[in-house]
């Protein structure tokens, strides 16, 4: 029972791993993300696409006290509840966590929210750029002496899916140990502050605030983007060795035996200096050149690439990271999650649902018969829609 993208996104990693994903959505609009459009291909939205393959869908009014029932009977049996509602509208429906869960004791029930379910601004709304910006994420983030920025992609949603994923999981294998449940509680506002751990931790211990940095590393020098001749790349230079290996690699050995950068503390103290004499020096050969110098030499180093590269990236190609989406010829994609098992050598990829497309199998599974479909579809308590395509072929 969610809606966006963090929720979808924990119950597709669920869903990757075997479970039995069953996506109530409203009828008529379904999903919100089903309208985040453009990009669309024919009418189905990228976005949603790429948070919700391997899943069922019905669709449920929960206006109506039909719609309710089966929600209930869902709920009696289910080993989880994934929600994003409103509590307002929770509490409205007799679904508030309290209830639900001494209702169905056994029951995994993950609430999902902008801030989490305690505390004095528990219910407001949320979206990924407030939580960016309040956890001071963006604070960090951008050109140096620039303004914040937000990181560019859900950051926040795509956390709080995984790690929603992590607790369901645990929580999961104590119900069938013990044969409880849980409440599990996540925020966007939680997931980002997490993010900023060793931020915050350097902060608390002393260091200055931090402001925005163009990209360099708040602790490892150095550590961030450079300009070569043609384009730019990035080094990481993590710890002595790989500092020593790089001044010989890129024609630099004289910064060897400069006692002031011998250890980071020193490179860090000294790092206007040394970036602009290795900005210097980059800019005189291209990218490809100097990456090949580098990984000869053992130098964590990278181009900094755009998707169009990242997609056909050789390494990225071999993991299998991108899924097409079936019955898509490829016009859309997903990315396959971020774990590799030996026991699942294949990834489940099965298309997004259509909205309400399993209404009448999920409901038939719950002990209703035909006559109690017909009159719940009659009244508007469930809808079950097939786009015309699709319904050629069922």
């Amino acid at each position: 029972m969610s809606t966006s993208y963090a929720g979808p996104t924990a119950s597709m990693y669920l869903a990757d791993l075997g479970a039995d994903v069953v996506k109530v959505e409203r009828p008529r609009t379904g999903d919100d993300a089903r309208a985040w459009r453009p990009p669309s291909v024919d009418g189905a939205s990228a976005w949603f696409a790429s948070a919700n393959r391997n899943k069922r869908s019905i669709a449920l009014d929960l206006r109506s006290e039909g719609g309710v029932a089966v929600l209930h009977r869902l709920l009696r049996r289910a080993d989880v509840l994934v929600e994003n509602l409103n509590p307002a509208k929770l509490q409205a429906l007799g679904l508030a966590p309290d209830e639900t869960r001494a209702r169905y004791p056994r029951l995994i029930y993950c609430a999902m929210s902008g801030v989490g379910l305690t505390g004095p601004d528990s219910a407001l709304p949320g979206y990924d750029l407030v939580a960016q910006a309040r956890s001071g994420l963006m604070s960090v983030t951008g050109p140096a002496g620039g303004p914040p920025q937000r990181v560019s992609t859900a950051l926040s949603d795509i956390v709080t899916g995984m790690a929603a994923a992590l607790a369901i999981s645990a929580a999961a294998v104590r119900q069938r140990t013990t044969g409880g449940g849980d409440l599990i509680d996540v925020s966007l506002l939680d997931s980002d502050v997490a993010l900023l751990a060793p931020r915050i931790a350097a902060y608390l211990a002393g260091e200055p605030e931090p402001a925005p940095c163009g990209g360099t590393d708040s602790v490892l020098a150095v550590y961030q983007a450079f300009s070569t001749a043609d384009r730019d790349i990035v080094i990481a230079i993590g710890n002595d060795v790989i500092w020593r290996r790089f001044c010989l690699a890129v024609g630099l050995p004289a910064l060897i035996d400069d006692d002031r950068l011998g250890d980071n503390a020193g490179r860090r103290a000294h790092r206007g200096e040394l970036v602009a004499t290795i900005s210097e020096l980059m800019v005189t050969r291209p990218a490809a050149e100097w990456l090949a110098v580098l990984r000869e030499a053992g130098v964590p180093a990278s181009l900094v690439q755009g998707l169009s590269e990242v997609a056909t990236d050789p390494q990225v190609v071999a993991r299998e990271a991108i899924l097409p989406v079936p019955g898509s010829g490829g016009a859309l994609n997903g990315v396959r999650s971020p774990f590799r098992l030996e026991s699942v050598p294949e990834p489940r990829n099965e298309r997004f649902p259509e909205l309400g497309e399993h209404t009448v199998e999920i409901l038939e599974e719950s002990g209703l018969d035909r006559a109690d479909i017909d009159r719940l579809r009659d009244s508007g308590a469930v809808s079950a829609q097939l786009t015309p395509a699709r319904e050629g072929a069922s």
